[in-house]
Parts: C-alpha cells; sequence; structure tokens
C-alpha cells in the first residue's frame, strides 16, 4: 500500500499540466508562475488528506489551482498584465514544453487571458473539455450560468481574435 505522499505525489506527476495550463492563462512572467505554482502544490498537499472523492481528481486540482490563482492575483494587485506574453512558458516540465509548441495554443490561451477572472476560469476548464455540471461545480455556479457565460467568452474571444488577425 502506498504512502500519502506517494499518492500525492503520483496525482501531482499525472496533473501536473492542469496547474501549468492555469498558470499560463493567469501570470505572464515566468517567475510569477513559477511562484504560483507552488502555492497551488502547497494548498493541493494541504487538502489533499481530506480529499474524500478520489474519483474527481482532476475537478478538485482545477478548483484549488483557479482558487489560489484568483487568491494571489487579488492579494497581489500590483502585478500587472501585458498585452503579449513574452515567453509562454518555463522550459522546465514537458506539459509546459508541449504547450509553448503548440503556437495555436499560444494565441487562444493569450486571448482567454483578456477574459474576467470567472470567465477565464470557466473557458479554461470548457477548453479541457469539463462538463456544464463539471465547471458548475468548480466554478460554484449553475451550469446553465455556465452555458450563457461560454457563449458570452466565445464571442468575446472571437472579436478578440479578429482584432488581432488585423
Amino acid at each position: 500500500m502506498k504512502s500519502i505522499n506517494d499518492q500525492f505525489l503520483e496525482i501531482l506527476a499525472n496533473y501536473q499540466g492542469i496547474l501549468h495550463k492555469v498558470n499560463l492563462v493567469y501570470f505572464r512572467s515566468p517567475s510569477e508562475r513559477e511562484e504560483n505554482f507552488q502555492e497551488i502544490v502547497y494548498q493541493l498537499w494541504k487538502s489533499f488528506p481530506e480529499l474524500k472523492n478520489r474519483d474527481s481528481i482532476g475537478s478538485w486540482i482545477y478548483k484549488v489551482a483557479i482558487n489560489t490563482s484568483i487568491s494571489r492575483i487579488r492579494k497581489a494587485s500590483r502585478i500587472e498584465y501585458r498585452p503579449k506574453l513574452p515567453d509562454i512558458c518555463d522550459k522546465t516540465t514537458d506539459a509546459a514544453e508541449a504547450i509553448s509548441r503548440n503556437t495555436s495554443l499560444q494565441i487562444l490561451l493569450e486571448a482567454v487571458s483578456n477574459l474576467d477572472e470567472i470567465d477565464r476560469s470557466i473557458m479554461l476548464l470548457w477548453l479541457d473539455e469539463n462538463s456544464y455540471d463539471q465547471i458548475a461545480g468548480i466554478i460554484g455556479i449553475s451550469p446553465s450560468n455556465v452555458g450563457v457565460r461560454i457563449n458570452r467568452a466565445k464571442e468575446t474571444l472571437r472579436k478578440l481574435m479578429n482584432t488581432a488577425n488585423h
């Protein structure tokens, strides 16, 4: 039987891509992403012993990662966003490298980063193929509100991406 440490490290290894995606959407600089990554891991570790439903680990990780990121932004209102992502990823992990090599994904994440905090979170979860019910559970709104916000965000993204291409 695996120790709780081994279980946590295995889950972290399997789901670290989620942490990188959330960081890419919320933070511009590599140092901010690294600091936030560490804070997310710390928050996951703190809440791991109380995790009851091991069937929804991905949702739990998203919820912790998004809430930690939003809290960090709110606490550090001095974080400035630049209009363009300078260096989309640290070259420290395979997941981050894969994202950085995908130009289309970079453009999309850059557009998503211009949405407000909640819509940013919703679109990140939707792009990762979570259901409306899963997104609603993570964000704390109704599934119908998720649908409305996704449609509005898609329209906003369409406009942002058309403006960027012209």
